[in-house]
């Protein structure tokens, strides 16, 4: 309880060096304005990594806090009645937090037109005021199925997803991927929530999956996520998360262990840098390894649990893929036709 008093008494406090809830200044200029998935600022994932990219930009181009503005969605009807309030009040990129405001955006952008806006997680629609933020999950999730398959004691390791679609089927193809290729006989389970904020369903998915045998589970669920770094925690000694889109290793320190790392935040700080300087290009903007859009957590609580060795192979393997020369499948069609690569 004191925790969760903590993280709101932290998450006012961001609030307030961002000017959410506050009335504007008259002399402030209205730069940036966010609208959240339903998830909330406290997701501790996507929407507050979004958050953050906000403060990102303030620190760099040395703006006022009034000058930016997140807005929650309480459900999906909200994304269209938000994005428009947000253009009618002057800002000069809005974001929609998420691929699942594409429909709401293209209703709203072509009515905004000097409006810059941008989408997370979607191309976007072909206007000349949007822009698509894109990441190659993939690529990171490579990396922790490599590192979950090369130090599971049971061989057998998990995924819980949110909804089964093709954005989350980058994960659980990457996390397969980068499995196969430490170790073919590992085994991966993966299961999925149908929602991104249960997290008592992400919860139960990963006690079933840790009952099943499985040491290991990696999340791409959303909120619903947490349930899983839960689970990990109650089970103790011996079981790990792997969590995603932010740096969750915090969350419980031992038992989380890597994160997924999303910068969602590089994303938005950026665009919002090209916004000022007046470098705003539409089309996607794709962020990968290369781009240092994904990659791994410092895995701060338990680097001393990895064998040097695999530490090694996971350095390796990130300057692989990098160069090109190794490209992990975007989907599970493109997984059936992988062929695991010779890791020097």
């Amino acid at each position: 309880m004191q925790h969760r008093h903590l993280l709101f008494t932290g998450l006012l406090l961001l609030g307030t060096l961002l000017g959410i809830g506050c009335a504007n200044s008259p002399t402030a200029p209205k730069i940036a304005a966010l609208v959240l998935d339903v998830g909330g600022p406290d997701d501790r994932s996507f929407n507050q990594s979004a958050i953050n990219g906000l403060k990102c930009a303030q620190q760099k181009l040395h703006l006022s806090p009034d000058s930016l503005k997140w807005v929650e969605s309480h459900s999906p009807s909200d994304y269209q009645t938000n994005l428009t309030n947000m253009a009618r009040q002057g800002y000069k990129v809005v974001f929609a937090v998420g691929y699942a405001m594409e429909d709401a955006l293209k209703q709203v952008a072509p009515q905004f037109p000097n409006t810059k806006f941008a989408i997370i997680d979607d191309p976007g629609p072909h206007l000349p005021n949007c822009a698509g933020l894109v990441f190659k999950e993939q690529e990171g999730s490579f990396l922790a199925g490599f590192l979950a398959a090369s130090v599971s004691r049971t061989k057998k390791i998990g995924f819980v997803g949110g909804q089964q679609i093709p954005l989350i089927e980058k994960f659980e193809a990457g996390y397969r991927a980068g499995a196969e290729t430490a170790d073919p006989s590992v085994k991966v389970t993966a299961t999925y929530t149908g929602d991104w904020n249960d997290v008592l369903k992400g919860r139960s998915q990963a006690e079933q999956q840790f009952a099943a045998g499985d040491d290991i589970i990696y999340h791409a669920a959303g909120k619903a996520g947490l349930g899983v770094i839960e689970a990990a925690k109650a089970r103790g000694p011996g079981y790990f998360a792997i969590g995603v889109d932010q740096d969750q290793d915090y969350l419980a320190p031992g038992r989380v262990l890597t994160s997924m790392v999303k910068h969602v935040d590089r994303a938005v700080c950026d665009t919002i840098q090209r916004v000022v300087a007046n470098r705003f290009t539409p089309g996607e903007h794709i962020y990968g390894l290369k781009e240092g859009g994904v990659g791994l957590s410092e895995m701060r609580y338990t680097k001393q649990l990895i064998p040097p060795g695999v530490l090694k192979k996971l350095a390796i393997i990130q300057q692989m893929i990098i160069e090109g020369k190794i490209v992990p499948p975007t989907s599970l069609a493109q997984l059936k036709t992988f062929r695991p690569p010779h890791i020097p």
